[in-house]
């Protein structure tokens, strides 16, 4: 969104009341509550404020929707950054993210409990189930009418058409006696006046949601929350680079300096929320050495488990075709034959061309002839990927690396290694896949290793020694700092975090406003 003529300012010399480093699917539905019932916000943001009507189908020019800044990857699986985890821009990731939108499951919010392996979540499902289902009627969320994982959830919203990769996937389960269904998607089928934005138009199909929406279809923070957040009187700060925070004799944050075209400024406030996301958060508090006596910011870096496999057909499938990620099986979120704790879930996926072969690249030492022919397969190929648990380890982590970037700030180094349940999920899910793709004619099928998201480094739990905030989100340390990412999820899960960071960040401003 772009921000309004119409929104409210404040002076530098103003103590908002609170302070939010982030508009993404932390920062901005706790912005719109906040100043729903009259509190004074700031929201900071690093990256512009694009307008809908200039996202583009084009790749490589919706690479400004991506976070570029350099971060240093390490590991024995080291990330691929910018398009794959983080967004930058008034929405933040949720401007290019996919909308692929299923809720956790309740078990793993408990798998320590069930396994003895992972970390509790201190609430269960039934806790967080209200604000998820305040988050997909707000936002708009679609679905089918009966979902075999849980028949009594409804959505608002048809789904949209299935692309050719979402039927394949459908066969090649039906062969295998696997339940499917279509996925929960955020995005709405039909027209609609969207509360404090406006007119959103029902989805076109045109595949291009990494690219940006430009008709609203897709439902992001920047046609749902921050409208609402700018209604209600908080003001909106697009190309703001926050780096320090500023704190008073007794420890109490104060304000924040950040970098807007080249000039330093200061925001006060009373409170500071910080919803950068899980790399950017502790960097902000290792970088300012704050709410840190656990020694476990940074810590307890999690990703999600995310193989995909591909086949080639001998019809056109073309992936770039259609919402990308409609088809869903949850069968193999606690599979009988697992050899590793937790569990997955399987979707369908089509593909824009640039970001298809880049990953084939990823997954193949081919070059040359071989690697052009395959390449120019895409047109028959269809893709099935998983978002699978990711158990915490001491080794993957976030910490401040010896480079400084354009600001003059460590840049992060994030070390990422599967361990061996990792390792046994990957393994088996590319066996399924495999046979699915089998099942309906798929030749020259192809297994990539991936691994997608950010979660975890400021977990939240209830003893102040080994986390970094407590169940609402409120610093152990400083009790006028709060965190609203998906820094603070004790585990992974195997749920797209986007629903569960929004939920929580409206279970976080509730218990602000009791403060």
């Amino acid at each position: 969104m772009s921000s309004s003529p119409l929104m409210k300012t404040f002076a530098a010399t103003d103590i908002v009341d609170t302070l939010i480093i982030g508009s993404g699917a932390g920062g901005a539905p706790l912005a719109a509550e906040l100043a729903r019932h009259g509190k004074s916000v700031v929201v900071l943001e690093a990256g512009p404020a694009f307008p809908a009507t200039g996202h583009t189908p084009d790749e490589v020019a919706a690479r400004e929707l991506y976070w570029l800044h350099e971060r240093l990857s390490a590991g024995t699986n080291p990330q691929a950054f910018g398009g794959n985890n983080s967004g930058t821009g008034l929405g933040g990731a949720m401007l290019h993210y996919g909308a692929f939108m299923p809720r956790m499951d309740a078990r793993d919010f408990h798998l320590h409990t069930e396994t003895g392996k992972g970390v509790d979540w201190p609430f269960g499902l039934d806790e967080l189930l209200p604000y998820i289902e305040r988050v997909e009627s707000f936002i708009g969320v679609s679905g089918p009418a009966y979902y075999p994982w849980d028949p009594e959830r409804r959505y608002a919203y048809a789904p949209p058409p299935a692309n050719s990769a979402a039927l394949k996937m459908r066969e090649g389960c039906d062969a295998l006696g696997l339940r499917h269904a279509d996925g929960p998607a955020a995005l709405i089928t039909r027209d609609i006046e969207q509360p404090h934005f406006g007119t959103r138009h029902a989805c076109a199909n045109c595949g291009a949601c990494h690219q940006g929406c430009r008709n609203g279809a897709k439902s992001g923070t920047d046609n749902t929350w921050l409208p609402m957040a700018v209604a209600y009187g908080a003001e909106l700060r697009p190309g703001c680079f926050a780096h320090t925070i500023e704190r008073d004799s007794s420890g109490r944050v104060t304000g924040v300096v950040y970098r807007q075209n080249g000039v330093e400024h200061r925001q006060k406030c009373a409170t500071l929320v910080l919803a950068a996301g899980a790399v950017e958060t502790p960097r902000l508090l290792l970088t300012n050495g704050l709410a840190n006596s656990s020694g476990q910011v940074g810590q307890n870096y999690m990703t999600h488990v995310s193989t995909q496999v591909w086949g080639e057909f001998d019809e056109d499938i073309r992936p770039n075709r259609g919402y990308p990620s409609l088809t869903i099986t949850e069968d193999m979120m606690r599979p009988k034959d697992a050899n590793f704790v937790g569990g997955y879930l399987v979707q369908s996926l089509g593909m824009m061309p640039a970001t298809w072969g880049q990953n084939l690249a990823r997954s193949t030492t081919t070059r040359g002839p071989a690697f052009a022919r395959a390449l120019a397969g895409y047109n028959r190929s269809a893709g099935m990927g998983i978002n699978g648990e990711c158990l915490p380890r001491p080794e993957n982590r976030v910490t401040l690396s010896d480079e400084k970037d354009a600001f003059g700030i460590p840049k992060p180094l994030i070390e990422h290694s599967y361990g061996p349940n990792e390792w046994a999920m990957h393994h088996h899910a590319a066996r399924l896949l495999t046979q699915i793709w089998e099942a309906v004619g798929a030749k020259d099928i192809r297994v990539i290793d991936r691994a997608a998201h950010m979660i975890g480094t400021c977990r939240m739990g209830t003893d102040a020694d080994s986390n970094v905030v407590n169940p609402v989100g409120r610093s152990f340390d400083i009790d006028n700092l709060w965190i609203s990412d998906h820094s603070i999820f004790p585990s992974a899960a195997a749920a797209n975090p986007a629903l569960a960071i929004m939920a929580l960040s409206l279970r976080t401003a509730e218990a602000m406003l009791k403060v």
